[in-house]
């Protein structure tokens, strides 16, 4: 006779109950942490899963049972390492998982590096949240919409049918320009997001807004233009110090005619403008206002309290995640727009005369 070699067979929960003692449904509820079940039976149960090394309920079927696979996707716009690198993006995260924990799923990170189409084309999830207002937002929705997959997005503007959660960024953005204003400042330039598709980097010309696609880039330079329709423009590849930095020597080297006040989309981009600022030795606020959007800690940037908006992330996550799980528990959903709040830091003071 030939040997034949053999997978040991899973533990069951029913093996589990008839060694315990109970039936099958008290034994699932003591794993489960739920129902009217005593300690000693609990205790009970649990001593025998471990004499069978019995792990708990199979999630597979467990997903099978509820219709659902448990994971919300998070479709970011840069790449995860990048993403892990901003403190606004965990920020959402953090508020996101703590919603969804609620009907014990968990998070999927897409993002938009790569071939990412093809994984939202088939990454099981009942549900996701679009993050970042990323130029290639539209694909993502129609390929998400063809699949019937729930939708949140926070900021952008997706499409009529997708639920919302916005933030006031052009009416906070005006609020830092007429900050600058009012201490007498007239050249003014801005540090921008990422502007189109391609996170094309350098001077944002009329063309290059015109074909712009992220509506939070679009709509915080219009904040600052709603108070110096003339402001120049600097696009980025996104919110980092050292595309900060970048724009700042942009904006800065020539000392000809150079702003004495910049207004950053990101506080990420602002530490690197301060940075660019240092490295020309110009000091800030004495030759250079410099003016953030977040309110995050960034690290490095003491003794600077940066002058900035903030804005409640964690409060915009918990928000989209609450929509989740109402959609996914049938109930109706609500958009919701947050507000930032003007943080007056050291950053900020009158022009040299």
């Amino acid at each position: 006779m030939n040997d034949v070699s053999t997978t040991p067979a899973r533990p069951t929960l029913a093996a589990v109950a008839r060694l315990a003692g109970v039936s099958n449904s008290t034994a699932s509820l003591a794993f489960s942490g739920t129902g009217p079940v005593s300690d000693s039976t609990r205790d009970r149960v649990l001593a025998a899963a471990k004499e069978l090394n019995y792990a708990g309920p199979d999630p597979r079927a467990r997903s099978l049972r509820r219709g659902r696979s448990g994971i919300v996707g998070v479709v970011m716009e840069e790449r995860v390492r990048d993403a892990f690198h901003d403190p606004i993006k965990i920020a959402l995260l953090d508020g996101i998982a703590q919603e969804i924990g609620a009907i014990d799923a968990g998070l999927l990170i897409l993002t938009d590096a790569g071939d990412t189409a093809q994984r939202i084309d088939d990454a099981p999830m009942d549900a996701v949240v679009l993050i970042g207002c990323s130029p290639r937002l539209d694909e993502s929705v129609a390929i998400l919409r063809q699949r019937g997959i729930p939708l949140v997005a926070i900021e952008g503007d997706p499409a009529d049918d997708v639920l919302t959660i916005g933030q006031d960024n052009r009416d906070a953005t005006r609020i830092a320009a007429q900050h600058v204003k009012d201490l007498g400042h007239e050249r003014v330039a801005v540090v921008a997001l990422s502007l189109d598709r391609d996170r094309t980097r350098g001077p944002i010309t009329p063309e290059l807004l015109a074909a712009g696609t992220s509506n939070t880039t679009i709509e915080r330079l219009a904040g600052v233009r709603d108070v110096f329709p003339d402001a120049p423009a600097y696009a980025t590849r996104g919110s980092f110090v050292d595309e900060g930095r970048r724009a700042g020597h942009a904006l800065l080297d020539d000392p000809n005619g150079r702003p004495t006040a910049i207004i950053a989309q990101s506080d990420l981009l602002a530490a690197g403008v301060i940075r660019a600022a240092e490295e020309l030795e110009l000091s800030v606020p004495a030759d250079l206002s410099v003016v953030g959007f977040d309110g995050v800690r960034v690290d490095g940037l003491w003794p600077y309290d940066l002058t900035t908006l903030v804005q409640p992330a964690v409060d915009k996550g918990r928000a989209a995640g609450v929509a989740i799980v109402d959609m996914l528990d049938g109930r109706t959903a609500h958009p919701a727009t947050f507000t930032s709040v003007f943080h007056l830091g050291n950053t900020t003071a009158p022009p040299a005369r």
